[in-house]
């Protein structure tokens, strides 16, 4: 089966009634998390975007607390298990300002495990190129944002 193109899917669902896209989205949400999770944050926290990277931030948190630490191969998983978390958040909000802090609050929980992270290679390579993106994403945002987050990641980068 082919999928149709989202254009192709826009003008079908403006044909639609509301209890018609209702009913489409219930049933949308039965099948992958991921759309259940989209859902929710459209419903219920797209309206508090401060609260919703609070609770994202303390997710990271508690995610990074579970970490096992005995070996580097752990770490490796568990630091990649949490990005990809991460990353899935940042995709529900959309928003530029809201990457930038999850990704500074993901990159500050990483730089804090011990073993450091700086003795494995891989997981240097991981929080360097969190900060290359996280330093592009900064530059499309507004010059009074782009010197606050740019601070803050400086101030990150100088506890080395």
């Amino acid at each position: 089966m082919k999928a149709a193109t989202v254009r192709e899917l826009k003008i079908e669902l403006e044909n639609s009634s509301p209890q018609e896209l209702v009913a489409l989205c219930l049933r949308l949400s039965k099948f992958k998390k991921e759309n259940k999770e989209l859902l929710t944050y459209l419903l219920y926290e797209a309206s508090d975007e401060r609260n919703y990277i609070l609770e994202v931030q303390k997710e990271i948190s508690n995610e990074f607390d579970l970490i096992n630490t005995k070996n580097y191969y752990y770490i490796k998983k568990s630091v990649r298990k949490i990005l990809r978390n991460s990353k899935k958040y940042i995709r529900y909000s959309g928003k530029k300002d809201t990457e930038v802090e999850i990704m500074i609050h993901f990159c500050t929980e990483l730089k804090q495990i011990q073993p450091s992270i700086f003795n494995n290679k891989v997981l240097s390579g991981i929080f360097s190129r969190q900060i290359a993106s996280i330093r592009k994403v900064i530059t499309t945002l507004h010059e009074d944002l782009q010197y606050d987050y740019n601070q803050l990641l400086d101030s990150l980068l100088d506890e080395e």
